[in-house]
C-alpha cells in the first residue's frame, strides 16, 4: 500500500512556490480565480498525493493516524475568516498539513504538521492547543509520578535534536493548586504542547524524497505524540 502510495507523489513543483509567492504579493479574489487551474494543479493535487503517501507510512508506526487527503480534514483550507480578524486579506499564503490520531475532532487530536510557506518549511508534532478537558488531562499527568517523569525524559531528549524546539508555553504563572516547586512545574505553563521546526525549502520537496525527509525527522517525536495520546487526548 505505501508503495503504490508513494508511486503517485513525485514531489512537490517549482511552480507550488511561484504560487505561494504569487499570493503573497496578490492576495486578492481576483488574481487567485486568475491562478486556480495553477492552484489546482500544483498545490491540491500533489498535496492529496503527499497526503496518501505520508500517511501510509506514519501509519506503518501509528495505525490510528488520521491521513485524509481533503480540505479541512488533512489539508487546511487556504481560505481566511476575515470577520473577526484585522487583516483583510482573504487567503492564507501557506500550505498546512496534519495527520492526527483518534476519533476527536482534528484540531483536539495530536498530531504531525507539515507547512510550507515560501522560503521555509516547518514541521510540527503535538498538540498546538489544548482544549479545555484535555489542559485537564494534561496537568495532572504532568505531575503524575510516572507520567510526569516519563514527560521530563522525552522533553529533554526533544531539546538535544537538531533544530527541534518545544513550544506551547503560555502562562506566567503556575495554575492554582499546584506546587510551583514540582519538578515539572515549567510544563505547567503550557496550554500546548508540541515540537517544530523550521528551514529552508530543501531539495527535497521537489521529489518523492521528501517523505523519506519528513519521516526521518518525525520518528525521533514519536514519543512525544505517544505521550499527549495517552495522557491528554
Amino acid at each position: 500500500m505505501a508503495a503504490t502510495n508513494e508511486s503517485k507523489f513525485k514531489g512537490f513543483s517549482k511552480e507550488t512556490v511561484v504560487f505561494f509567492n504569487g499570493l503573497k504579493k496578490n492576495n486578492t479574489r481576483e488574481w487567485f480565480e486568475g491562478q486556480r487551474p495553477v492552484y489546482e494543479a500544483q498545490v491540491m493535487e500533489p498535496a492529496k498525493a503527499f497526503v496518501e503517501a505520508m500517511g501510509a507510512r506514519l501509519k506503518e508506526l501509528l495505525p490510528r493516524l488520521n491521513a485524509i487527503p481533503k480540505i479541512n480534514k488533512s489539508i487546511f483550507r487556504l481560505n481566511r475568516d476575515t470577520r473577526f480578524s484585522m487583516d483583510p486579506t482573504p487567503y492564507k499564503t501557506n500550505l498546512g498539513i496534519y495527520f492526527w490520531e483518534g476519533g476527536r475532532s482534528r484540531m483536539e487530536g495530536t498530531g504531525f504538521y507539515f507547512h510550507l510557506e515560501p522560503p521555509h518549511l516547518m514541521l510540527g508534532i503535538g498538540t498546538y492547543l489544548f482544549s479545555d478537558q484535555q489542559i485537564i488531562r494534561y496537568r495532572r499527568a504532568v505531575v503524575d509520578p510516572k507520567l510526569g517523569k516519563e514527560l521530563a525524559k522525552i522533553v529533554a531528549a526533544v531539546s538535544k535534536l537538531d533544530g527541534w524546539e518545544i513550544g506551547g508555553k503560555h502562562y506566567k504563572r503556575i495554575p492554582a493548586g499546584f506546587d510551583p516547586a514540582h519538578p515539572n512545574a515549567a510544563l505547567l505553563l503550557h496550554n500546548g504542547l508540541y515540537a517544530g521546526m523550521e528551514t529552508a525549502i530543501p531539495k527535497e520537496f521537489f521529489s518523492v524524497r521528501l517523505i523519506d525527509y519528513c519521516m526521518e525527522r518525525h520518528a525521533p517525536l514519536v514519543p512525544l505524540h505517544k505521550w499527549l495520546v495517552k495522557a491528554a487526548s
